[in-house]
């Protein structure tokens, strides 16, 4: 059975092909520089191996409006296909000024690197408060987004790239991000005839595990031989007090050598895109990206990419908005959404269980906050919540941040 297709029916690359790259950084030397920061560059990684297929560049005015207000972006056959969070790239008043009358900018690094070319660009103002009420749901600034929103530049550039090489990190995980091409090429070669993806910004424990094994016997039950997971933990920019990415992917590696999750038919990879705890709104682009990277299913748990309000400490969000947005969303009809059910501790078993309320006194609620808090204190959790070498990353971790 073959993938399902990307967004615009092709997958986006705008990466410079190998044998026209000198050519295209000498003519990148001899154009007007524009200084990106890492964010920038996450999107930039983002658009250049098409997770946002068929968008191929920085959003221009038009589609800019149609993210913010629609959620989605009409395609010249009248299509649409599903955009829910913006990928702008935002200037001051002075490079604006310096830039206004330029056919093509070269972005580069501070070290003076030179990442991509900027083709024609369009300059528009930057409506900062619409872009964080549209996006995020709230203008307060102790919300992460809404704080890097106020802090961008008055105007806005959008315009076609062209990428002048793969971007890496150096980081000893670049190993790990796997392209929507790579991807594809992957559960080909695995004889996958269904994908099914799983986004983590946290470590992995037994009730995750539970919820991915009896997708795959769901998958199998509904006539599809062979199913595969994509475990695809969220690499890009998070707030600090979540877990490092590279003790995450220790931790993910280490739940395959435990046994909790099946190797053969499990692929870990990163997704590269920085995060806006956006709520129901990012969780679209979760799912989106996704399609792109050949997932026919996708798995939605409880409040997904929520995040407390800064000053009352309750949920921005509804917790159930998430789920039942994906399942509305325009753009996103060929996939299909997996409910994630509630897991808990089970203390009859000594395992990780769908909490059963009809003997709610036998099952323990660990959240992640109280996973932290044992590992902090030393402590070990219940046996049977996460698997011993899984564990041992993460109380590694808590211990070294002491």
């Amino acid at each position: 059975m073959p993938l399902i297709e990307p967004d615009g029916g092709e997958l986006v690359n705008l990466l410079v092909p190998e044998n026209q790259r000198s050519a295209s950084k000498s003519e990148a030397e001899l154009l007007p520089k524009l200084i990106i920061n890492e964010y920038h560059l996450q999107w930039i990684h983002i658009l250049s191996e098409g997770w946002a297929s068929p968008i191929t560049g920085f959003m221009r005015e038009d589609q800019f409006l149609q993210t913010i207000h629609f959620n989605a972006i009409r395609q010249p056959n009248g299509a649409f296909v599903n955009q829910s969070v913006p990928i702008t790239l935002d200037i001051s008043d002075q490079d604006y000024s310096r830039l206004q009358n330029a056919d093509a900018i070269t972005l580069s690094k501070s070290n003076g690197e030179s990442v991509a070319i900027l083709r024609d660009p369009e300059f528009y103002a930057n409506p900062k408060e619409e872009y964080a009420a549209r996006t995020v749901g709230c203008t307060h600034t102790g919300h992460p987004t809404v704080e890097r929103i106020m802090k961008m530049g008055a105007q806005l550039v959008g315009g076609d790239l062209e990428v002048l090489s793969p971007i890496v990190y150096d980081d000893e995980l670049d190993h790990y991000r796997l392209s929507p091409a790579q991807l594809r090429m992957e559960f080909e070669k695995r004889g996958a005839d269904a994908v099914y993806a799983f986004q983590l910004r946290n470590p992995v424990h037994n009730g995750h595990a539970l919820l991915m094994n009896e997708t795959k016997e769901q998958l199998k039950a509904q006539g599809y031989k062979n199913p595969v997971l994509l475990l695809h933990p969220l690499g890009g920019w998070t707030k600090d007090d979540d877990v490092p990415l590279d003790v995450r992917m220790r931790q993910h590696d280490a739940v395959l050598e435990d046994g909790v999750l099946d190797p053969i038919s499990t692929v870990i990879s990163i997704f590269p895109s920085p995060m806006l705890y956006g709520g129901p709104t990012e969780v679209q682009w979760h799912a989106k990206a996704r399609i792109n990277a050949g997932a026919s299913h996708y798995i939605v748990g409880r409040d997904p990419a929520g995040i407390a309000h800064p000053e009352t400490g309750q949920p921005i969000y509804d917790p159930f908005h998430g789920m039942k947005v994906l399942q509305m969303a325009i753009g996103l009809e060929k996939l299909e959404i997996i409910e994630f059910k509630f897991a808990a501790y089970d203390k009859v078993s000594g395992t990780m269980g769908f909490f059963d309320p009809s003997r709610a006194d036998d099952f323990l609620m660990i959240s992640g906050s109280q996973m932290r808090e044992y590992a902090r204190n030393g402590e070990t959790p219940p046996d049977g919540f996460m698997g011993e070498k899984a564990w041992q990353v993460v109380a590694e971790y808590y211990a070294s941040i002491n």
